[in-house]
């Protein structure tokens, strides 16, 4: 098999195996070839992972920040050293195109473990003075980190994961989706080879059952979920069970505003970005397009001609822009939605159907005359399906661009950047872009509102998520006790 790794899991800083475990079998989405086999992790893994997590951790938090650092900055190095055969497996591992993957994949997880290796020696506590007495504050590490990610980004996911919680003097114990199990387990040996001590970053493959004993063992002091929002339910309310900390990134239905007066060009160019990168499998992706009615019919048929022109096909041909979905069941979900646009009544601009042959290939698909209350405009597709709708006015776009349970993200697309950031302002979206779509770089937070998710990942901001506050009070003088 083409990308069978050395071992199913990575625990205590070495592969392992268990074939105890039911088999994962990975397929190539472009061929529907198995190309690696591996095993979900049995009690007797799960429990390794943990153990060697918990005893590395103790000393991996007394090591100076600056040191943790280093390590992780080392790593970066070697990611972008080895970017082409980690972009190769990427796209093994998913089918995205390769010219994707060597630009946004492997290369945004190194550049996680650069920021925050950078950052590591920089998180300090206060002090509070109190007349004759003060305060001082320590930021500690929580513990044992449980990091569990989705199909769509691999590499990405496991290093936002993982850069903060070993920054900042926590372990991980990190569980990859069974649809994409590979590229973690690299992500784990290159830690390793930077010098990360044995046991901080463990990988154990699984389906639900993995994550679910992963979440609700007390030894865990930490979640950090990128899925689906019906995942983030369960692991939210098993996470309650033992007052854990909670982070999660979850699914959306992202409304993109584009204004009469916008850049037509580059209007559309965020609007293809916003549903057919990555084959459309991207939680922040702007599903839902608003255009002012005065542009729509212009706006449609320069999308028609650049959506057509789209490249699909062998994910290893880097003139390929788009390859297949993740894996059949996948595509068939995708069908299913573009057959319920066209029966409730949306207009097919183009697309609309899967491609001859082998693969899971769907055509990137354009819909038209969209109403609010169609299947296409109020579910999560993660496919190459975009829904355009019409408006007239900004109060009008706005109230129906937060009439949705998500809150992921939002875009706005206007040469007005005084509406611009005014309709920001009250749009309900944990990230939003002005006149661009779907950037994502380490400094600036990333997540959602509603049900898209709880906490922030990436920036400053995950110091909140991965420490907690220690607070010393400092007695100067005599005890005053009354008695």
């Amino acid at each position: 098999m083409k990308a069978q790794p050395t071992a199913s899991h990575f625990i205590d800083g070495a592969y392992v195996e268990d074939n105890a475990g039911a088999p994962i079998d990975v397929v190539y989405a472009a061929s529907g070839e198995t190309i690696a086999r591996l095993h979900e992790a049995t009690p007797d893994i799960i429990d390794r992972a943990l153990a060697s997590a918990r005893r590395a951790q103790r000393d991996w938090a007394r090591l100076m920040p600056v040191e943790r650092g280093r390590i992780l900055q080392r790593a970066a190095a070697i990611i972008r050293e080895r970017n082409r055969e980690l972009s190769v497996l990427e796209t093994l591992d998913t089918g995205k195109p390769l010219q994707e993957t060597l630009v946004a994949d492997a290369t945004s997880g190194a550049d996680a473990l650069e920021y925050f290796g950078g950052m590591a020696a920089t998180v300090t506590g206060e002090s509070i003075p109190l007349g004759r007495d003060f305060v001082y504050t320590i930021r500690e590490p929580l513990g044992v980190c449980v990091g569990i990610g989705a199909w769509n980004y691999p590499t990405q996911i496991a290093c936002w994961k993982a850069a903060p919680a070993l920054a900042f003097g926590n372990a991980m114990v990190f569980k990859p989706s069974e649809v994409t199990p590979l590229c973690a387990l690299k992500v784990a040996e290159i830690l390793h080879e930077a010098g990360l001590p044995a046991g901080l970053y463990n990988v154990v493959q699984g389906r639900g059952t993995v994550g679910a004993a992963l979440v609700t063992d007390p030894r865990v002091a930490k979640v950090s979920l990128t899925g689906s929002v019906p995942t983030g339910r369960k692991v939210y309310a098993a996470a309650a069970e033992g007052v854990r900390n909670v982070t999660m990134e979850l699914g959306g239905k992202s409304p993109l505003i584009i204004f009469d007066d916008a850049d037509l060009e580059d209007a559309i160019g965020g609007a293809m970005l916003g549903n057919f990168y990555s084959a459309g499998q991207v939680c922040s992706n702007g599903t839902r397009v608003f255009v002012q009615r005065a542009i729509k019919e212009r706006f449609l048929e320069r999308l028609k001609v650049r959506t057509e022109a789209i490249v699909l096909g062998d994910p290893m041909d880097e003139a390929t822009q788009m390859g297949p979905l993740v894996n059949a069941a996948q595509m068939e979900k995708v069908l299913f939605f573009i057959e319920a646009g066209q029966s409730e009544g949306a207009r097919l601009v183009t697309g609309g159907a899967r491609l001859n042959g082998p693969g899971c290939y769907v055509q990137p698909t354009v819909f038209a005359d969209v109403t609010d209350a169609m299947t296409i405009a109020r579910e999560e597709i993660f496919g190459p399906v975009m829904a355009v709708l019409d408006f007239d006015t900004e109060e009008e776009v706005i109230a129906r661009a937060n009439d949705t349970e998500f809150g992921l993200s939002a875009g706005v697309f206007t040469r007005d950047l005084t509406r611009a950031h005014r309709v920001v302002g009250q749009l309900e979206a944990g990230t939003c872009w002005i006149n661009a779509y779907n950037l994502a770089p380490v400094e600036a937070p990333f997540g959602g509102s509603k049900m898209s998710g709880v906490g922030r990942e990436n920036s400053k901001a995950a110091v909140e998520h991965y420490t907690q506050i220690k607070s010393v009070y400092v007695g100067m003088g005599p005890v005053d006790a009354p008695y």
